[in-house]
């Protein structure tokens, strides 16, 4: 769970801003409605609690409405980005950043929530809204608010007391993915630029029924029954299951286990399955490191060159993070990740547009990415980035490879 604060978001900028959203993950419904993580992808105050034990996150910025405890955040952000190697006006296989040398209106995004008390029968709300560039390449299946809009999440939280005075949340409504380190909302990612993993392997956002416990400071649990991946409508006549068990051995280092199953192609019953575990450890003071594995299995989705029937097709993931606090406003983040997408499925027509149009190929790709969090100015974080990308196949223009420069800046409110 993304529970970190709004004001520890700017916080999180340097490489403090990774180790403090992740770090108080784990449910705590008071700071859980004012944080900008709790409104992302898999920032969700659900998602994987993987360093509960972590240091307390400062107080939130926002602002208290007279609607009985209703509170509004959020944040807007502008970027720059350049490669060396475009593809016209495109960036290859990138996301918030996929524009060649264009200044670009990523996000301004509104976060509307009402916390729940989880020592008594009560209930919240909890809503996102997103504007701005960012959007379109979000939006799940069903749901439309425009070219340039999107309602990231819409949930309801019923809490149902427990002696140990946890709870047991039933969340309904469209609701961040439990998979993945890194969030929608990039200002509390390590870095700014989404990692392959994130854009590739994962799904967004699910529609559906989740629930979850938290049984003591070491376990918690989160199940959920959903429409499928990134749909609000659902395209076939089946439902999928993802659910995540949290493990925190210490205050230091924190384990999520991951898994998922059910159709997800229109119209079809083949399932998709796999797994992913999420380490996380506080080295120093100053240094923290994660790795996030991913594998997963998709039938019916290769054509056999023989006989014609369809395939099972696999793929993995590997990525590291680790940030390092340099000074109070200054903060170093180095991510590091690799896709071996076997058959060409998960790449395939989505972000790399001049990739095979027909599954099949083996496509194997991976990136370096170093960014500086700088937060000198008051509820400001400026992100200068330089990353690098490979393929087996020439992707990027006509090469295999690019460098990307870009700059993002972020106001919290």
């Amino acid at each position: 769970m993304k529970t970190t604060l709004i004001a520890a978001a700017i916080a999180a900028a340097t490489p403090c801003l990774a180790r403090a959203h992740a770090d108080t993950r784990a449910q705590d419904s008071i700071s859980a409605a004012q944080s900008v993580a709790d409104t992302t992808k898999k920032a969700d105050t659900t998602k994987k609690a993987d360093t509960a034990q972590g240091p307390a996150a400062p107080v939130a910025n926002h602002v208290e409405t007279a609607l009985g405890g209703l509170k509004l955040s959020g944040y807007g952000e502008a970027a720059y980005a350049w490669s060396n190697n475009p593809t016209g006006r495109s960036i290859e296989g990138r996301l918030y950043d996929r524009f060649q040398n264009a200044f670009t209106l990523n996000a301004f995004k509104l976060v509307v929530d009402r916390p729940y008390d989880p020592t008594k029968l009560d209930a919240g709300v909890h809503a996102d809204l997103l504007f701005g560039q960012n959007a379109p390449v979000l939006q799940s299946g069903g749901l439309s608010l425009g070219p340039s809009g999107d309602m990231t999440q819409l949930y309801v939280t019923l809490n149902i007391p427990t002696p140990n005075g946890n709870g047991v949340q039933v969340k309904l409504g469209k609701i961040a993915t439990l998979l993945g380190l890194e969030v929608i909302e990039d200002p509390v990612n390590p870095n700014w630029s989404e990692g392959n993993q994130f854009i590739y392997v994962e799904n967004y956002t699910a529609t559906g029924l989740s629930v979850e416990y938290k049984f003591n400071p070491h376990l918690d649990m989160q199940l959920r029954l959903i429409n499928g991946w990134d749909l609000v409508q659902d395209n076939n006549t089946g439902k999928s299951f993802m659910g995540r068990v949290g493990v925190y051995p210490d205050t230091l280092s924190s384990i999520g286990l991951v898994g998922y199953v059910g159709p997800e192609e229109a119209n079809s019953s083949a399932l998709r399955s796999g797994v992913e575990v999420l380490l996380w450890r506080k080295l120093t003071s100053s240094l923290n490191a994660w790795v996030q594995g991913d594998y997963g299995r998709e039938a019916g989705l290769v054509p056999d060159s023989t006989t014609g029937a369809l395939n099972a097709a696999d793929w993995y993931a590997l990525g590291g993070w680790v940030t390092v606090d340099l000074s109070t406003p200054v903060g170093l983040a180095l991510r590091v990740d690799y896709v071996d997408d076997r058959q060409g499925v998960r790449s395939n027509g989505v972000f790399f547009p001049v990739f095979e149009t027909v599954p099949g190929i083996a496509h194997q790709f991976g990136s370096a990415t170093a960014t500086l969090n700088l937060k000198v100015w008051r509820n400001a974080l400026v992100r200068p980035e330089v990353r690098y990308d490979h393929s087996n196949l020439a992707l990027y223009g006509t090469q295999n490879s690019q460098v990307t420069l870009s700059l993002a800046t972020t106001y919290i409110y």
